[in-house]
């Protein structure tokens, strides 16, 4: 029987992998075009397994992949977050199926196909939901959907042809569309998909786009990574030998995705780690301990806003949102984080 998971867990920190040592190293310093290309050229080339087979293929692959923490022998599917039965597989259409996050109408790829049969956008799904979802590009509003089997935590509407998923893994959706217009640039004939920021007027288009880059971006910032998508990269990398780069660095979203960043780049792999808290942060940002230096706090777009030698840092006046502090060393070392302003 089905019932919704509630809980929000995390794996332990054990069990995570490392991301493999000078993995991004040609990605380094870049932005925009450059590092779109760089990530592509570290990503491409994976190991592809069958959609369905006698052999290894994406069910066997998503039921470890997408575990239920809680109970070895369910998967979490993915829109609901309800956990099944991972033995029932599709089981005439009363099991669960595997969702393409990105539709594969758009950009015309079936299971045959590279992008059809990739890990990292396929996830396990309740069929009548997934049914639903059909090809809609991803935004917010509509009316709440509900689904036979209970209350989904999703959105549609019909006007736009959207789809919001439950706010758990809105962060997740937006990472695996920036992944895919990575990883898939038109070459050895695979399709060179594109995140945009406009509705097609043909809902159902075959064309290699996805909607919508400006709400995939708010989403992004408002869910971070969590350790279940840190594990689910580490285990599908453990079979297709690529990862997914936003889960890993999800500062490359930025430097990719919003124009003319600017935004500095730490310059010391070495330099001191120091606790940021809280973060988010509502007034105050600390960070004890660190000596009465620089601090430059960045908005989203590169833009200096602040400037102190503080540790105790005022930010009442900042507007909801993401921003980046850089510290700066005595030795002229600098560091660059990330935290939200509620």
């Amino acid at each position: 029987m089905r019932y919704i998971f509630y809980i929000l867990f995390f794996l332990p920190l054990s069990l995570l992998a490392q991301i493999p040592t000078g993995y991004y190293d040609s990605a380094e310093g870049l932005k925009a075009e450059e590092l779109k290309t760089a990530l592509h050229n570290i990503i491409k080339g994976h190991t592809a397994y069958p959609y369905s087979g006698s052999s290894t293929d994406i069910w066997d692959i998503l039921k470890v992949s997408d575990r239920d923490p809680n109970n070895s022998a369910n998967v979490i599917l993915f829109y609901t977050g309800w956990s099944v039965n991972a033995a029932q597989e599709y089981n005439n259409n009363t099991g669960w199926n595997r969702e393409h996050v990105w539709a594969k109408s758009h950009g015309a790829f079936d299971e045959d196909d590279i992008p059809g049969r990739d890990a990292h956008h396929l996830r396990p799904t309740d069929i009548t939901v997934n049914s639903k979802r059909d090809s809609r590009w991803f935004d917010n509003g509509g009316v709440a959907y509900t689904d036979p089997d209970g209350a989904t935590g999703c959105f549609y509407s019909d006007a736009n042809y959207t789809w919001e998923p439950r706010a758990a893994v809105k962060g997740d959706v937006a990472r695996i569309i920036f992944y895919m217009a990575t990883r898939y640039e038109g070459e050895n004939g695979d399709p060179d998909l594109e995140v945009i920021d406009y509705f097609p007027a043909d809902d159902h288009t075959s064309e290699p786009v996805h909607a919508l880059l400006s709400t995939l971006l708010e989403w992004h910032d408002l869910d971070p990574v969590d350790d279940f998508e840190k594990n689910r990269n580490d285990v599908i990398y453990s079979y297709q030998h690529n990862r997914n780069p936003f889960i890993d660095r999800p500062e490359f979203v930025d430097y990719i995705y919003r124009d003319n960043t600017g935004i500095p780049k730490s310059n010391s792999d070495t330099f001191p780690q120091y606790s940021i808290y809280p973060n988010p942060a509502k007034d105050v940002l600390k960070i004890p301990g660190f000596y009465q230096g620089s601090k430059e706090i960045y908005d989203a777009l590169g833009k200096l806003i602040l400037q102190t030698e503080g540790n105790e840092i005022s930010i009442e006046s900042l507007k909801p949102g993401l921003y980046f502090i850089k510290l700066s060393g005595q030795d002229n070392s600098s560091h660059i984080t990330k935290f939200m302003k509620q």
